[in-house]
């Protein structure tokens, strides 16, 4: 095992032999630590090049256990931290017996885990991992490369498929810019910040090439051959290679390509993505990586499938292009998200030819015609705008959805490209459905209790569900109580602290206070609402009825508290007035004092939420949540999910665990869905939360609501673990052995095939 180095990459190196990938190519240090350590604390900067870090309790305590304040202010960034506390801290710790010794154990375990390499589980081998592409990764907060749901999911792929051993290695973008930060004014309008991530220090490496320059691709984009410099995030066992495009050599505009996360025009979305999918298969090839398998997560990378396609052609001389899908879908697997067509990326033919150089297409063997064909529903319709989901599941083997009702909605979305089978129902889009990674979301202080009750070797018990079952029945009432009760009152002194102010403006909202100290109650039944604000999601639900809701926040005996969080896409006016309305309920009732929003949603400020709220709602417009994975992080956490049955809860629902929100079919008609739904929401809360929440025993424990939390423990934790989905996906997506099927969503893309095309 090679020697740890404060300039060195030894995680990275011993990660590339664990990948077997036996290349020249290297990692310096380009966010590097700039001061000299003290020798007891010089492997912290070892441990923050590694984000394995990240997902252990101890992990984030040593950094904490410096300066706990300077920590947060650096928002939990270990390099920035380690670059800016102050030195008298830094050899207060150094002079700190206990906190050296916890901090060499750590990082003994962070080698023998790096150590114990990956092994070949069917298809995947260390010589042909999975390549695992995705817009987004939400690997930690000190790493903005994500928004939302997608970003996490990907972060807890990889950090499964890390505690797994599976040859896998990713691929996505470093935005300069990343997603916005929120910050709402004081009449409750939601604004926009955007930071330079290369002002900050991040837990990355630039990759060199063998004479030690910058590993670099090349696309042709806009008439021009752009470039793209790699960098390297170790999560754990596994390899994230991101692609940047702000480099020297290239124009101010492609130096932006990769500026902002869903941020630009359609052409700057569509240059975005052949950065991501023709770049980074370019990337593995000269990283001299060879994947066995290539996952497409969600449509935005889709366009690796043309570049595998040309290679193909460039390699066999006079082979028609049925032969180069054919080998290209035998490697690639598609995971859609989006359960409404007007979700997917879908690109106007004049922006995509803007876009792509008549060099590529020909090297296709295909017409302009048929390339546009290629992400087209219906082939023989000349108007129909490119998509980038008909494009993935044309070009793979393998498509599914994120829930079962997800597949079920997936298939009848895209019937259209299968008018050769009988029915919807004969479709294949199958489905796996998401899961969370529990070491990361699960809070450190049930962490603790289940090592002492179940045992050091809690979370492997997770992967048997009756065995999980058995443990956490035989969890005490009271144990598990006092853990609930002191994470809640620690979210409460983060909200009161995240809202407090010293200038308010003249108008009352629930984003800012000058004095907190009376906001929120441990005492009181919590709701926490948080994800992003968008039409479909039903922010205005729980408005819809202001008598009966003010009712609950103002009862004298029961009272309920709201806790808030998401944001609103910088375009979406609709969206912000919806906010707004939220921020400035007043009606001389409680709620400026039971009702909460905390600005800049992101994964630190949900980790509060999930882990300390006794209600995790979600209201989405069915069928169109395809899963949804923040009610499984609250649910593991003890919290009860009170939801709509869509996506994910349908499957995770038993009656016990948590409360269903209206009947598994809606009204057809949206407005009278919206207003049974809105009776459904408030009857639940009147009828069944509240008097079970507020139901003491003899031993004044709420012994009803705890039966529920540790039903929810128990039942949810082991079937919506990111380790079982990464379990799915290597079984049942990844191995292609039952999958083999008829092309018939390649049907009509040869249609032209001896006509002449338009001019190029």
């Amino acid at each position: 095992m090679k020697e740890f180095t404060s300039a060195g990459p030894r995680s990275t190196e011993i990660a590339d032999e664990l990948l077997g990938i036996n290349s020249p190519h290297q990692i310096s240090d380009a966010f590097a630590v700039t001061r000299t350590l003290p020798n007891e604390l010089k492997r912290l900067v070892d441990i923050s090049m590694n984000f394995y870090w990240s997902w252990q309790p101890e992990g984030a305590e040593i950094f904490r256990g410096i300066d706990p304040e300077h920590w947060d202010k650096c928002e939990q960034n270990p390099r920035h931290f380690l670059d800016s506390v102050s030195g008298l801290r830094l050899w207060q710790a150094a002079l700190d017996e206990a906190l050296v010794q916890r901090i060499a154990e750590f990082a003994q375990r962070m080698d023998a885990y790096l150590g114990e390499g990956q092994v070949d589980l069917g298809r995947l081998t260390t010589d042909g991992p999975a390549a695992y592409f995705c817009a987004e990764y939400g690997i930690h907060n000190s790493l903005p490369t994500y928004s939302g749901g997608l970003g996490i999911l990907a972060g807890d792929h990889l950090k499964s498929a890390s505690d797994l051993h599976v040859p896998l290695v990713g691929i996505g973008l470093l935005y300069r810019y990343g997603y916005f930060r929120q910050r709402i004014a004081h009449d409750g309008w939601q604004e926009e910040d955007y930071l330079d991530v290369f002002e900050s220090k991040l837990a990355l490496g630039p990759v060199l090439d063998a004479n030690g320059e910058r590993l670099k691709v090349m696309v042709h984009i806009r008439g021009t051959e752009v470039l793209a410099q790699a960098w390297l995030a170790s999560v754990g066992r596994i390899c994230l290679y991101l692609l940047d495009t702000n480099v020297p050599e290239n124009r101010d505009v492609d130096k932006l390509i990769t500026g902002h996360l869903y941020g630009g025009t359609a052409e700057t979305r569509i240059v975005q993505e052949k950065i991501l999918g023709i770049g980074g298969v370019r990337l593995l090839r000269k990283l001299g990586i060879s994947p066995s398998v290539y996952h497409l997560n969600e449509g935005h990378s889709a366009f690796l499938t043309l570049e595998l396609a040309r290679e193909f052609m460039a390699a066999n001389t006079g082979a028609e292009f049925e032969a180069a899908v054919s080998h290209v879908r035998d490697q690639c697997v598609f995971t859609t998200h989006t359960p409404v067509s007007a979700g997917n990326d879908i690109f106007s033919i004049e922006d995509l030819r803007n876009c792509f150089d008549s060099n590529f297409i020909t090297a296709l063997r295909l017409s302009e015609d048929e390339f546009f064909d290629l992400g087209r529903v219906d082939p023989s319709n000349d108007g129909e705008a490119f998509g980038m989901t008909p494009l993935a599941i044309r070009m793979c083997r393998s498509v599914n959805g994120v829930s079962r009702k997800h597949g079920d909605v997936s298939r009848g979305l895209w019937a259209g490209m299968f008018t050769d089978l009988g029915s919807a129902d004969d479709v294949p889009i199958t489905h796996v459905t998401n899961g969370v990674h529990h070491p990361t979301w699960i809070a450190p202080a049930l962490q603790r209790l289940y090592r002492e009750a179940i045992g050091p070797d809690w979370d492997r018990t997770v992967a048997d569900p009756e065995r999980w079952r058995q443990a956490v029945a035989s969890l005490d009432d009271a144990a598990i109580w006092t853990v609930h009760l002191k994470l809640k009152n620690l979210l409460i002194e983060f909200l009161r602290l995240r809202t407090k102010r010293s200038d308010t403006g003249g108008r009352d909202t629930i984003n800012e206070h000058l004095d907190t100290h009376e906001l929120l109650s441990p005492d009181v039944l919590t709701v926490g609402f948080a994800r992003r604000v968008a039409a479909y999601k039903r922010w205005d639900l729980l408005l819809s009825d202001m008598d009966r809701l003010l009712a609950l926040v103002d009862s004298p005996e029961r009272p309920v508290q709201f806790v808030f969080a998401g944001k609103a896409h910088p375009q979406d006016r609709t969206a912000k007035e919806i906010l707004q309305q939220l921020m400035s309920i007043n009606h001389g009732s409680n709620w400026q004092r039971r009702a909460v929003f905390v600005e800049d949603y992101d994964q630190e400020v949900a980790r509060y939420l999930v882990q300390g709220v006794d209600v995790w709602m979600n209201v989405p417009r069915r069928p169109f949540e395809a899963s949804g994975t923040s009610g499984m992080k609250a649910a593991m956490n003890g919290a009860l999910n009170f939801s709509v049955l869509d996506g994910w809860w349908i499957e995770g629902h038993n009656g016990v665990n948590g409360f269903a929100i209206g009947p598994l079919e809606p009204e057809a008609d949206e407005e009278k869905a919206d207003e049974a739904d809105a009776g459904s929401l408030y009857q639940v809360l009147e009828t069944q939360i509240v008097p079970d929440f507020y139901d003491l025993g003899e031993n004044g424990l709420p012994t009803r609501w705890i039966a529920r939390m540790k039903d929810s423990i128990a039942t949810i934790t082991p079937q919506f673990a990111s380790d079982r989905m990464v379990m799915d996906y290597i079984r049942r997506i990844y191995d292609p052995a039952d999958q083999r099927r008829d092309n018939h969503a390649a049907n009509g893309i040869q249609r032209r095939r001896g006509q002449t095309g338009r001019s190029v």
